[in-house]
C-alpha cells in the first residue's frame, strides 16, 4: 500500500513543515506563531517531536503483537529515522539560536551542563541506528544488528532525562513520556520472558463462517 507509506511520511513531516513556516513568517516580519519566546518554543517542539517519534517507533512492535498486524512493521524504520531527524533539528536549533553557531562552545556545554550531556549522548546513540537502518546493513550485521539496535532503549531513557532537566518545574510532559516508555519497555521484557504475554492478543478472532445453505 504505497499510498499509506506516503501518508505516514507526510504526517511525520508535518510538524517540521509547520515549524519551518512559523520561522519563515517570523523572519519576514509576519505573524508570530512561536509565542513570546520563539527560541524556547522551537527547542521544546523539536525535542518533544523527536521523543514522540522515538516512542512511536518503539510502540510498533507491541502493536504488531497485540493486534496481530504485521503490516505496521513496515513503518518502524521510517518513524525511527524521523526520530533521528527531529533530534538533529533539535541540535541545530540549539546551535543556531542559543550558541549562534559557535561550534567550540558546544563541547563546553556538553561538559558543563548535564541536560546537554544526556541529550547529546541520546543523539549519539541514535546515530549508529540511523546509519545501519537499511536492509543491506541489516544483512551485513546479521544477529549483531538486533543487538546494536537495542541502544534505542538507552537513547529513550536519556531523552526522558534530558526533557526532565529542561522542563524543571513543569515536568508533566516528561513524566507522561517517561510512563509511556516504561510501559513499552516493560511489555518487551514480559513478551520475551512470559509465554502468556507472547500469546496475548487484543484482536478479536474472526467470526465463524456459516456453511449451511
Amino acid at each position: 500500500m504505497p499510498w499509506v507509506k506516503v501518508l505516514v511520511f507526510f504526517t511525520c513531516l508535518s510538524p517540521a513543515l509547520w515549524l519551518g513556516y512559523a520561522v519563515w513568517l517570523a523572519w519576514t516580519g509576519g505573524e508570530n506563531l512561536l509565542g513570546t519566546d520563539p527560541v524556547k518554543t522551537l527547542t521544546l517542539e523539536t525535542g518533544e517531536w523527536a521523543l514522540r517519534m522515538l516512542l512511536l517507533a518503539l510502540a510498533v512492535t507491541p502493536l504488531r503483537h497485540l493486534f496481530a498486524q504485521p503490516l505496521v512493521w513496515q513503518f518502524r524504520r521510517m518513524i525511527g529515522l524521523y526520530a533521528f531527524f527531529y533530534a538533529c533539528l533539535h541540535l541545530l536549533v540549539f546551535l543556531a539560536f542559543v550558541l549562534q553557531w559557535h561550534w567550540l562552545e558546544l563541547a563546553q556545554e556538553i561538559v558543563e551542563r548535564p541536560y546537554v550531556t544526556v541529550g547529546f549522548a541520546s543523539l549519539m546513540l541514535m546515530l549508529p541506528l540511523a546509519l545501519t537502518s537499511t536492509l543491506g546493513m541489516r544483512r551485513r550485521l546479521g544477529r549483531n544488528w538486533k543487538r546494536l539496535h537495542r541502544l534505542v532503549y538507552a537513547a529513550g531513557i536519556l531523552a526522558i532525562l534530558h526533557l526532565l532537566w529542561i522542563l524543571r518545574s513543569s515536568t508533566l510532559d516528561a513524566r507522561i513520556h517517561g510512563g509511556i516508555l516504561a510501559a513499552l519497555l516493560t511489555y518487551r521484557v514480559l513478551h520475551s520472558k512470559v509465554p502468556a504475554v507472547r500469546r496475548l492478543t487484543l484482536r478479536s478472532p474472526p467470526a465463524p463462517v456459516n456453511t449451511k445453505s
